[in-house]
Order: structure tokens, then sequence, then C-alpha cells
């Protein structure tokens, strides 16, 4: 087939950035144009240094129709304003990397139905789709240490997590908890109990488990270090330690990019790759369950080059076989 033909609203952020990283080097993609009213003009290795011999496209200002995807990578809120004040041709297939559309009720736009893209619950789906919601990071995280329990009637407890992302899931713009000078050697708690990540989750445990009705309660922290999300997820379960690792093994079998393993787990395995490593273990008679995954690319741009994979019938893991630096 020939390549796709690829746009990026947004490239100068850092999913967009990790988007050109991958799509530079995909096998089977041609990038059209790379928008941003902010760099127009400018080469993209300008701004994304790092590429500087690998791609001499540059920003621009001016939108292609001519293309079979559009990736929007700009900020909540925006992606349905761009489309609102944008419309494509319904041959072009969305993918959006923003929260606008990841809820049910606000999934459509005009007569774009968008798809929650999560590849370990809705692969089939995804396989049909035109339009793509990409989930969010730590949404990502949390539900892949949970689905195989949801999907097997298992989740039947009040669910306690705590998460720690690294300085890249704040996104490019400058805050007060996002300079060097405060967030190295340093730690604090954000949005506890009620981050917005919680609402989609809450509807994809309820999509495999219909009758889940406990908390979730999720205390998110902010790291000092740059990407990652280590989360520890704990629930009363009747499952045995056996029992829960096969349960887990089978459920993500077929799924290319998450892994089960009885060994201790740490964020450099899984840094600038778009895999997810789950650990499980019984303690008592709780269940406990550490997940892990790279914020910017299982958590986002690698996941929406994954879902892109998906909808063009290509194989899942074209482009995404990303190798982390051990040290």
């Amino acid at each position: 087939m020939a390549n796709i033909r690829a746009g990026v609203i947004g490239g100068a952020g850092y999913t967009g950035g990790e988007l050109l990283r991958i799509l530079v080097n995909h096998p089977q993609v041609d990038i059209a144009f790379v928008h941003s009213n902010s760099n127009a003009g400018n080469y993209i290795y300008e701004v994304h240094t790092d590429l500087f011999g690998d791609t001499e496209l540059k920003f621009t200002g001016e939108l292609l129709h001519d293309i079979d995807v559009l990736f929007l990578c700009v900020g909540h809120g925006d992606a349905r304003k761009f489309l609102e004040a944008n419309p494509f041709p319904e041959t072009v297939k969305v993918i959006d990397l923003s929260q606008d559309f990841r809820l049910k009720n606000k999934s459509k736009i005009d007569s774009r139905q968008f798809v929650y893209g999560l590849p370990e619950l809705n692969r089939d789906s995804i396989k049909q789709a035109n339009n793509i919601a990409n989930p969010g990071c730590f949404a990502t995280c949390l539900q892949l240490g949970l689905l195989p329990l949801a999907a097997s009637n298992n989740l039947n407890a009040e669910v306690h997590i705590t998460a720690t992302t690294g300085s890249t899931g704040a996104g490019q713009s400058l805050a007060a908890t996002s300079h060097f000078t405060w967030r190295n050697n340093n730690a604090s708690v954000y949005k506890a109990f009620d981050h917005q990540h919680l609402n989609e989750i809450g509807e994809s445990l309820t999509q495999l488990q219909p009758g889940f009705d406990k908390d979730v309660n999720f205390i998110p922290y902010r790291g000092d270090f740059t990407r990652g999300i280590i989360a520890s997820i704990y629930l009363d379960s009747d499952l045995t330690a056996e029992d829960a690792v096969e349960l887990y093994s089978d459920y993500y079998a077929a799924h290319p990019f998450t892994h089960v393993t009885n060994r201790n787990i740490d964020l450099k395995q899984i840094v600038n790759t778009n895999k997810c490593f789950i650990q499980v273990q019984k303690k008592g008679n709780k269940l406990f369950i550490i997940s892990i995954m790279d914020n910017l690319l299982k958590g986002a741009s690698g996941q929406a080059v994954q879902n892109m994979n998906l909808i063009f019938g290509l194989e899942e893991t074209a482009g995404l076989r990303l190798k982390a630096a051990a040290f």
C-alpha cells in the first residue's frame, strides 16, 4: 500500500515532538505538514533539536486537506475548537491526544464519532474507527493495571492507587511546579482523589464490569524526574497469587506492548519505549499491582501511532520498536 500521509497540529510541544520522532522513522508514513502558528517557517529541528539531520521539514501555518490522518497535539479544549473552525473531509482520520473526546458524552463533534483509543480495551473497535480519542497518560497506566480484574468480574473492592509522573506530564508550558529549581530534589501531591483521568478510568472499568461501583482512590505525585509513570495499586481480593498472575498474563497475551512479569520493575526499563510492564503480587488478602510506562509514548504519542497502525491495518508495532537506554 502507499505510504500514509499524516498531518500534525501542534507539532512544537512535547507530544508533538515525540510524535514527529516516531513518524520521521515510521516505514509507512510520509509527513505532509506540521502545523504551528508560533513556529511557522522554522525548521522542525530548530525546535526539536535532536531531529537535526533527520528531516528538513519546516513548520507551517497552512493546512493541507489531502492527507489520510490528522494528529491533534494541542491543549485540552483546543482540539474541539480546532475541528469546529477547520473542518476536514470525512475521509481524513483524526487522532486527538487531548481529553476533548474521551468521555462518552463528549465523544462526538458534527458527524465525527470518536472511539476511546486504548488498544488493550478497544482494539477491535479501533480497527473500524475513523476518529480516535487517545487516552490520558495516568489513565492508560492505571487502566492497564486494572483491566484484567474488571474483564473477569474480579474488581469487587475499593481500589487504592498512588502514582508518580515525570515533569513532562505537565506539558511544555512553564508553571511554578515545572521549573527545574522547584521540581529537582522535590516531590508533591496534586489533585488528590479528583484527578480528571478518573472519569475515563471509570467508564472503561464499567465497560468491562458493568456492576462496578466501588471507589477508586487515586493520589497522584509529581516526581523529580523527566519522564515515566510508576503506579502502585492495591485492593482486597480472593484471588491467589498464581491465579492473579495467570489472569493478567492471559489478558495481555495478544497485546504486544503490555507485559506481565514476576520480577521487580523500575522506570528505566520502559522509558523511551511504548511498553507497559506490570507486576502482580499477593500480600495477605491484598492484591498488589505495579504498573509502569512512559507518559509521552505509551501514555501519549506512541499510543497514538499504535492506534494509527491499527486503523490502517498495519502491523501494530510498526515504527514503535523503541529501545530504552539502560542508564
